[in-house]
């Protein structure tokens, strides 16, 4: 008897798992920004094959590069000096040439990356067109602090007709570092302006700055996969991140503008951007502009999502089954929590208003969810609901989870503290143990 690829097995799981992200993703538009630093890695080829996926799958690419250590290269070989104030590049028409030299190089390789099909290869037959062109308009930084920055520039606009024209064509679209203006001048932009500001011109989805660490780290160590810009940004304030300035500010600009989600992926990490986009829990960091699990009241979408979660909590005795038709009809004492379209917690609370109380029932968390206080933020809410009617008892039935509840500040009770139509529902076979709380 052969036995089971158990490799094969995975692969077949986790490519089902990824087909309501590929639906979801495509024809987006997504902008991915990376620095020169992520071009001279040699995981960038692999950056390559899943950029090439993506576009394969539907999604509207703008990929905008910089070129900061080939333009540092570039100088050193030409025996001139580089000049910054406050991290800025001053360019000046010799490093202009410089700045010239490196970007359209590394342009140049990028776009024969995107073009190689070769067979046995992971990008053959893939056929990617790549186009990019005078798309951002830019000014003159000018004078700051006494110091004429020359040539370094600013994003004025995007061509945002243009971009989508090429996007509709099914081309992705290359932003280098460089700007031009009305007068005919090129002029020397960091490449984190020119994503943060084709992001938020182009109303993209989705933005993706790939970073040297895996994601948005504290200066402890500690990786923060999900953030809410306002914390983000009072992170940033106060030094608490070990991240890129380039980085910060490009993921600042984008969601605080109004971008939906911003990721930060690592650049020597294979596969971290595919994983990022097509895995419920990623690979780096997600900031967005509200809270990544939302918890909310239930609506009656919700129903398929509570029995898929409480299926395996019925068939192992930890909760008493609810048929659907059930929970329709209770829909409304439920509670949720949503983390990207998955319900992954949940509650119910049953009125006894004669009685001056209230039953929690069906609390449920996903056996990949326990922990991060998800339960707590749902009791919270139940406790909330409860004082918001005017009833400050709260009682619980158990059999497996009584030290959690005891942990939450519920006390022993008896069968005759429920109320009187909850005692004669009592399933003694089940022998639940009676817990409440005054609230």
């Amino acid at each position: 008897m052969a036995m089971p690829d158990f490799s094969q097995s995975q692969s077949v799981r986790l490519f089902r798992s990824s087909a309501p992200y590929i639906n979801a993703h495509r024809g987006k538009t997504f902008v991915l920004m990376f620095g020169g630093e992520a071009f001279d890695h040699n995981n960038f080829a692999n950056i390559i094959h899943d950029i090439a996926l993506l576009s394969s799958l539907g999604v509207r690419l703008v990929l905008v590069h910089g070129a900061r250590p080939q333009i540092d290269e570039r100088v050193a070989l030409r025996n001139m000096v580089s000049r910054f104030i406050d991290g800025v590049r001053v360019t000046d028409k010799p490093t202009l040439e410089a700045v010239k030299d490196a970007a359209g190089s590394v342009r140049a390789q990028i776009e024969a990356l995107l073009t190689m099909g070769l067979p046995n290869s992971p990008m053959h037959g893939a056929q990617i067109r790549v186009v990019g062109g005078n798309h951002v308009v830019a000014q003159p930084m000018g004078v700051k602090q006494g110091v004429d920055f020359e040539n370094t520039g600013v994003v004025r606009r995007i061509d945002t007709d243009a971009v989508h024209d090429h996007l509709n064509d099914g081309s992705i679209v290359l932003l280098s570092p460089i700007g031009y203006s009305p007068t005919g001048e090129v002029f020397n932009l960091s490449h984190e302006d020119v994503a943060a500001q084709a992001a938020i011109a182009l109303d993209a989805d989705k933005f993706i700055a790939f970073s040297e660490h895996v994601g948005v780290l504290k200066n402890d160590g500690k990786l923060l996969r999900n953030v809410e810009i306002p914390i983000f940004n009072s992170l940033v304030h106060n030094n608490e991140l070990e991240i890129e300035k380039t980085v910060s500010y490009a993921l600042s600009e984008t969601v605080s503008a109004g971008i939906p989600r911003a990721h930060c992926v690592s650049y020597q990490q294979d596969g971290a951007l595919l994983q990022e986009l097509f895995t419920r829990d990623g690979a780096g960091s997600l900031i967005s502009q509200h809270d990544y699990e939302q918890l909310r009241s239930a609506t009656i979408d919700d129903v398929g999502g509570i029995l898929k979660l409480i299926k395996p909590l019925e068939e192992s005795g930890i909760l008493v089954k609810r048929s659907r038709e059930r929970i329709e009809r209770e829909i409304e004492q439920f509670i949720v929590i949503e983390r990207d379209g998955m319900i992954i917690g949940c509650a119910a609370l049953n009125f006894y208003p004669k009685d001056n109380c209230a039953e929690l029932a069906c609390v449920a968390t996903h056996r990949e969810y326990r922990g991060g206080n998800r339960g707590e933020r749902i009791l919270e809410a139940i406790k909330s609901r409860t004082l918001a009617e005017g009833i400050t008892r709260l009682f619980v039935l158990t059999t497996v989870t009584a030290h959690w509840f005891l942990e939450q500040g519920f006390t022993p009770a008896n069968i005759n503290s429920l109320p009187q139509g909850k005692q004669e529902l009592y399933n003694f076979q089940r022998n639940s143990k009676v817990f409440d709380m005054q609230l």
